[in-house]
């Protein structure tokens, strides 16, 4: 078995924990609104503008036992920078203020994840933010293009609306082949706290997803 194996079946119960919150399931079951997706998309913003800074300080943070890692992560970079106007973008598209998203604060749940990160960045291991990496785009990988199918199909809302959503889930494939690769190089001792931090992170993104206002009872289809 590989890492990225043990990784997922290690990871389940927290996986399945994240999957249950309300508007999670409100939108696999067939029930969105969009005050719900803006909330959604509002609060995405708040963590994916860290995505590039975060990297950025991980390339910085690395030993020297993991300098191999410094190719990828300018990869990462490259890749990720500049998402959070997607974001943003989406927002307009789907009749929000995106203007005022920009200027807003997080909510404490998304506002705590991201300060977790750059906490294991700055105190802990750096080889466990991808532990972060893991969750943000296995989730991206098993919801993101299902869920942006069902919002579209029950708003009615134009394919502007949904770059995010359906960019993110099509690039975390491709990631994901690439990190169980990564993963599989690192040490045992780096690899358990890659464990760790992944168990911390479902918590903490699902703490994101229970704020998010729940969607009412109306069919996607």
């Amino acid at each position: 078995m590989s890492f990225y194996e043990h990784l997922t079946a290690a990871t389940a119960a927290d996986r399945a924990q994240l999957f249950a919150a309300p508007v999670v399931a409100d939108c696999l079951q067939g029930r969105v609104t969009l005050a719900s997706y803006l909330a959604f998309l509002g609060q995405a913003y708040h963590h994916v503008r860290h995505t590039t800074p975060l990297l950025m300080t991980l390339g910085g943070r690395l030993p020297e036992r993991l300098s191999w890692l410094r190719r990828a992560v300018a990869e990462y970079i490259d890749e990720e920078i500049g998402h959070e106007e997607w974001i943003l973008n989406d927002i307009a598209a789907a009749g929000g203020d995106a203007d005022a998203v920009r200027a807003s604060q997080p909510d404490l749940a998304a506002e705590v994840m991201v300060a977790y990160a750059y906490d294991l960045l700055n105190r802990g291991n750096p080889a466990a933010f991808f532990g972060m990496v893991f969750v943000l785009e296995g989730t991206s990988v098993a919801l993101a293009l299902q869920a942006a199918d069902r919002i579209q199909q029950a708003l009615a809302l134009p394919n502007s609306a949904f770059s995010y959503l359906r960019s993110h889930g099509t690039l975390d494939q491709q990631h994901t082949r690439h990190l169980a690769d990564l993963l599989e190089r690192m040490t045992p001792a780096d690899q358990a706290d890659v464990l760790r931090s992944a168990r911390a992170f479902y918590q903490l993104y699902a703490d994101v997803f229970r704020t998010l206002p729940s969607a009412e009872e109306q069919p996607c289809s």
